[in-house]
C-alpha cells in the first residue's frame, strides 16, 4: 500500500486498538494522531474535481458497435489517465441502495455485545469480520474507524442481523457481480484482448470477493487524524457508495482532490491486480478517507478480484511485445501479504514489481 509521509515522529500514547469493539464515542488519544502535518489534509485541489472521468455503463453494453466501441474507448481513457472513475446508469436500482445504507446503520446501531460474535479474529480470509482501525497489530498508528468486512464470494458470507440485512446484501452484491463482469469484459477488449480474456483466465466469475462496510463517526480532532490513510486495493475493481457524506479523496497527478460522487452513481477504481494483469497500462489510485467532526460517514465496497489460488501477473498476450512488470503471485498470498501490513509502508504492488534495469 501507499507510503504515508504524515507519520510523526513523537511516540504516540499507545492504545490497543486491538481491544476496541467499537470507535463510536472514543476519545481521540494520541496514537490516533495520524497527521503530523494538519495543513495536508486542507491542501487539496478542486481545479480537477469536475475533470473526474464518468462512464456511461449502458453505453458500454450497447448492442450497437460504434456505441459501444466509442464506451471502450472512453472506458481505456479513464483507465490509464486515472485509475478511476464514476459509473452511471449502472442498473442497480437506488432503492437497494438506499435500503442496503439502511440495514447498515442498523448494524451499527446494534449494541456493542450484539456485535461481539463477529469480531476479528486476525485471519484476513475469516469469512466476517468486525473491528476497529485497519489491522491494530501491524500499526504505529490508529484510524477512526470501524469497519465489517465480508467474504461474498464464492460463498456468500454475512451477518444474521439486523433481520433483512443479510439478503439486502445478497441482492446488491448480485447485481454489483453483474456490473463488474461487464466492466472487466469491456477492460480486456480495451487491451486488445478478447473479451473474457480476464474473466477466463483469473476465474473470476467465482472469484475471491469482499464486501467492507467503513464505519466513520463524527471525530473531536479531524485535523489530526485520518479514517485511512493513503493506499491502493487489491484485486481488479472496487465499488463504493456512501451515505452522502463526503470524506472520500484520490491522489491524481500529485495532488489530493475531493470526489464528490454523481447521483445514484457507483464509484469505480483500479486494483492493484489488474494494474499487474494490464502490466501498467492501468494504475490502482491512491486514495484515502478524511475525517469530520459533525456528521456519521458510511461507505460501503465491493472488490471483485480473482479466484484465491490463481496466480496473477501481466497477461500473456501483452508480454508478446513488452517485457513484465510484474511477477506472478497467488491472489490470497497477495491478499495476506496486504491486509497484514501497515498501511504505511508502501504499495504491497511494489513487492512484485520487477527492478528496472
Amino acid at each position: 500500500m501507499a507510503s504515508a509521509p504524515f507519520i510523526s515522529s513523537s511516540e504516540p500514547t499507545k492504545v490497543d486498538a486491538s481491544n476496541i469493539s467499537s470507535i463510536k464515542a472514543f476519545p481521540i488519544p494520541s496514537s490516533y494522531h495520524s497527521l503530523a502535518e494538519p495543513d495536508d489534509i486542507v491542501d487539496v485541489t478542486e481545479e480537477l474535481a469536475a475533470s473526474i472521468p464518468v462512464i456511461d455503463f449502458s453505453l458500454l453494453t450497447s448492442d450497437d458497435l460504434k456505441i459501444h466501441t466509442k464506451a471502450v474507448h472512453e472506458l481505456a481513457k479513464a483507465c490509464s489517465e486515472w485509475g478511476f472513475f464514476m459509473l452511471t446508469n449502472h442498473g442497480v436500482p437506488e432503492s437497494l441502495m438506499q435500503e442496503l445504507m439502511k440495514k447498515t446503520h442498523e448494524f451499527y446501531n446494534l449494541p456493542e455485545e450484539e456485535k461481539e460474535e463477529f469480531g476479528d479474529d486476525g485471519d484476513p480470509l475469516s469469512p466476517i469480520r468486525h473491528g476497529t482501525s485497519f489491522h491494530p497489530p501491524a500499526e504505529s498508528f490508529n484510524y477512526w474507524r470501524d469497519y465489517l468486512k465480508l467474504l461474498t464470494s464464492p460463498q456468500f458470507s454475512f451477518p444474521h442481523k439486523p433481520p433483512g440485512y443479510r439478503e439486502v446484501a445478497f441482492e446488491y452484491n448480485k447485481k454489483i457481480n453483474g456490473v463488474a463482469r461487464k466492466l472487466l469484459q469491456g477492460i480486456s477488449e480495451s487491451l486488445g484482448l478478447e473479451s473474457d480474456s480476464i474473466i477466463d483466465s483469473s476465474d473470476s466469475d467465482s472469484g475471491l470477493h469482499i464486501m467492507g462496510v467503513n464505519f466513520y463517526p463524527p471525530c473531536p480532532q479531524p485535523h489530526l487524524a485520518l479514517g485511512l490513510p493513503p493506499h491502493s486495493d487489491f484485486g481488479f475493481l472496487t465499488f463504493l457508495i456512501q451515505n452522502g457524506i463526503g470524506g472520500l479523496q484520490v491522489k491524481h497527478e500529485d495532488k489530493w482532490l475531493n470526489v464528490n460522487p454523481l447521483p445514484n452513481c457507483l464509484v469505480v477504481n483500479i486494483g492493484d491486480q489488474l494494474e499487474a494483469v494490464s502490466n501498467g497500462r492501468y494504475g490502482s489510485v491512491l486514495h484515502r478517507a478524511i475525517l469530520n467532526n459533525k456528521d456519521t460517514r458510511i461507505s460501503l465496497v465491493v472488490v471483485n478480484g480473482p479466484a484465491r489460488d490463481k496466480e496473477i501477473g501481466p497477461a500473456p498476450e501483452l508480454l508478446e511485445k513488452e517485457k513484465p512488470l510484474f511477477k506472478s503471485i497467488k491472489y490470497c498470498d497477495y491478499l495476506l501479504v496486504q491486509q497484514k501490513s501497515q498501511l504505511s509502508d508502501g504499495r504491497t504492488l511494489d513487492q512484485i514489481r520487477y527492478s528496472s534495469q
